[in-house]
């Protein structure tokens, strides 16, 4: 059985003391491809730095909608930029997340960044999507309308490929999703006890638009829940989808990892 993490951050601090041991217990998991994705333009280089030490690991390159306001006019340009390297595959992770604003002002905290920079940070990062080619990782959190309404727009203006990562969202955001031939990326959040509108929403999605990832080092899956998250643990992710799709583990796994390659088509399968 192969499997990718198609979503984790390993540059984090979480992982700075046993990195080589967490990619040899994926490995042993079966997850022969993993990609680390980039919150940040500061950041790019570590992240880039993992990717290439690692064969069977890749990056994306792209900022955060929590700091998208410390961005610039001209980020689209850079994003691109960084996209020559042949280890970077995707654009993000980007998007809108309303949490910390539910209206016009910020909830508990103020280093968060307001909905028009992260909206203008977005279409930016899809600008870089459609003239690269690389998938659109979009973040979405308490932003349903918005994210629909600005993918759709910007998809009338040239086509673009893209997923949506860690699924928490509406039924209604994930129908509208694959109407635009985008993809769904499920993470452990699928094994939460309190998590059975996801899984109904999730059930009913084609397979063949499904990847799974861990968002390591966040949440973890049953039975880990609370525990640092990791690559290997997307197993557990794999195995409570196959259970929602009514398939073999092994039919799950091939399944979302033929969808990554066609989405990541700049990646390779690592066999080793």
């Amino acid at each position: 059985m192969m499997l990718v993490d198609s979503h984790c951050h390993l540059n984090f601090s979480d992982f700075k003391e046993d990195i080589k041991d967490v990619i040899a217990r994926a490995r042993v998991a079966g997850v022969r491809v993993m990609q680390t994705i980039c919150t940040g333009m500061a950041e790019f280089d570590e992240v880039l730095g993992i990717a290439e030490k690692y064969e069977n690991i890749y990056c994306s390159v792209g900022v955060h909608p929590n700091d998208s306001g410390k961005t610039e006019i001209v980020l689209s340009e850079k994003l691109i930029e960084k996209t020559l390297h042949p280890k970077v595959i995707g654009i993000g992770e980007t998007g809108l997340d309303y949490h910390y604003f539910p209206s016009s002002k910020p909830q508990g905290t103020s280093d968060k960044s307001d909905r028009e920079s992260q909206k203008n940070s977005f279409i930016q990062h899809i600008a870089a999507a459609r003239k690269t080619g690389l998938p659109l990782i979009v973040h979405t959190r308490d932003a349903d309308e918005d994210t629909v309404h600005i993918l759709k727009q910007e998809m009338a203006k040239g086509a673009f490929k893209g997923l949506i990562h860690c699924f928490t969202s509406s039924k209604y955001l994930a129908e509208q999703m694959i109407e635009l031939g985008l993809y769904i990326s499920v993470s452990g959040i699928i094994s939460f006890k309190n998590a059975q509108d996801i899984r109904d929403t999730v059930s009913g999605l084609p397979i063949n638009r499904l990847l799974v990832e861990t968002d390591a080092p966040y949440l973890a899956p049953a039975p880990h829940r609370g525990k640092r998250n990791e690559p290997s643990f997307v197993m557990y992710t794999n195995k409570v989808l196959a259970e929602l799709k009514g398939i073999s583990e092994d039919e799950s796994a091939r399944a979302t990892t033929e969808n990554f390659f066609r989405l990541f088509n700049k990646a390779k399968p690592c066999y080793d």
